[in-house]
């Protein structure tokens, strides 16, 4: 790794550098220019200067020796870590990967890339030949890509499947590593824990959740937990049985949240991402309203509330969150969809925005992109707008890393449309920029260096 650093003693651009003390030593880390280099200060507690060359007799002593050594260890550490997390390390563009249906115009996972200054999409073509990866997610060290497979059948058996892929930056390839078993029918949805040791996965016909391990290389192993789900609800066609459509995991990796669409309720599993494990909490699920049929689950960046949107019944449910014992409580059920609205609509995906202060849904029959502000202080929703996707079926979207925009995805119109979000209100823009790609349905991104 890399790393661009100044060292400056007492004032910024001295020649020979003046300290005020060799005592106390209180180190800080700047950032000056586009390109975010590093100082350090060195700044003890009094405030009388001196030069440099006296400065240093001081330090021949044992304690001043460690006192210098510890405070370079320091500056040298944290300035890797500000140069791993700096989300500004990028060059001003964004690899987007897109999940498809595949069939006489789709052949897998696509890929563009957008411009962060105006917003411009150019498209790289297929970057990877697979079946039906219709939800994607990428490894935290940006090596590996992760896609379901909704297959027919895989091994021999009436199971989905789950891929893993090299990628390759440059020209936004994909290889594949390997494949594993979802672990059941319908595979919809996945997501890396936060320490990237697994891959855990809904499968949506059949009812259930698994654990995948990720192998150093990025190759996954056979799974180490699959929960089926038990019950119904009272819609007879779509809630016969359980119909688990999504899962995350929170902050801290210690609980993971199902969405099941077949039984009204969102199931809370203690996780054990060593091990790999699920096991129910106590409470083991909290329930939406009977109908409502949850389907994605969105966490508040500061983790103290959680949001489910609500395919069947187009409604948004907020909760607040207990982190210490993984309980979910309601505070709040809103429409997704204007009051006059009376033709069929579903909704289908949700996520909060990186700084916290707005929700967005998506309203595939009415075409649109709901934006709600989000009250600091309760965590409850207060609607801003709807904006039209400018095509289909919305089923998928993606808000960039630092919340600029949100391109949503329109399956049946073939389009994934560029919006700008206004930091100030949340509200969306058209850019005018958009990118064809066939039967779209899942957005990623990664930052490229």
């Amino acid at each position: 790794m890399r790393i661009n650093s100044r060292l400056a003693l007492g004032k910024r651009g001295a020649g020979e550098g003046l300290v005020r003390s060799a005592g106390c030593v209180l180190i800080q880390f700047r950032k000056y220019g586009s390109s975010a280099p590093l100082y350090i200060s060195i700044e003890p507690s009094r405030n009388e200067m001196m030069p440099l060359s006296v400065c240093l007799k001081h330090l021949r002593t044992l304690k001043g020796v460690c006192a210098c050594l510890i405070a370079f260890l320091l500056f040298f550490v944290a300035a890797a870590r500000v140069e791993v997390s700096n989300p500004s390390a990028d060059n001003g563009q964004l690899l987007v990967y897109i999940g498809t249906y595949t069939g006489p115009k789709s052949q897998g996972i696509y890929a563009c890339r957008l411009d962060r200054t105006s917003g411009a999409m150019t498209s790289l073509g297929v970057a990877a030949e697979t079946v039906n990866p219709s939800f994607l997610a990428i490894h935290p060290n940006h090596r590996f890509l992760f896609t379901v497979s909704e297959v027919d059948s895989f091994g021999g058996k009436k199971v989905g499947a789950v891929s893993a892929f090299a990628i390759h930056p440059e020209t936004g390839k994909l290889t594949l590593l390997n494949q594993q078993s979802s672990g059941g029918d319908g595979p919809c949805y996945l997501v890396v824990d936060k320490t990237g040791r697994d891959i855990l996965v809904a499968n949506y016909n059949g009812g259930s959740v698994e654990v995948l391990p990720i192998q150093p290389d990025g190759r996954l192993r056979e799974a180490t937990a699959l929960i089926q789900h038990k019950g119904s609800s009272v819609d007879r066609q779509r809630q016969e049985g359980p119909h688990a459509h999504s899962i995350n995991v929170d902050a801290a990796d210690r609980f993971a949240f199902a969405a099941d669409l077949g039984l009204d309720k969102v199931l809370v599993y203690r996780f054990d991402p060593a091990k790999g494990t699920l096991s129910p909490n106590d409470p083991p699920s909290v329930s939406v309203k009977a109908g409502a049929g949850p389907r994605h689950f969105a966490f508040h960046p500061e983790g103290r509330y959680a949001y489910v949107i609500n395919e069947m019944q187009s409604t948004v449910t907020a909760f607040s969150y207990d982190a210490g014992h993984g309980v979910l409580k309601e505070l709040q059920t809103v429409s997704t969809l204007p009051s006059d609205f009376k033709d069929e609509n579903s909704t289908a995906e949700v996520q909060v925005h990186p700084s916290g202060k707005f929700l967005y849904g998506s309203n595939r029959g009415h075409d649109s992109i709901v934006v709600f502000a989000i009250d600091p202080q309760r965590g409850t929703l207060r609607f801003v707008e709807r904006q039209s996707t400018q095509g289909k079926t919305p089923r998928n979207f993606g808000i960039d890393p630092k919340g600029e925009y949100l391109l949503a995805a329109n399956q049946d119109s073939d389009s994934v449309v560029v919006f700008r979000i206004d930091p100030k209100t949340g509200r969306l823009t058209p850019t005018g920029h958009s990118v064809k790609v066939p039967s779209p349905v899942c957005v990623k991104f990664l930052p490229l260096k």
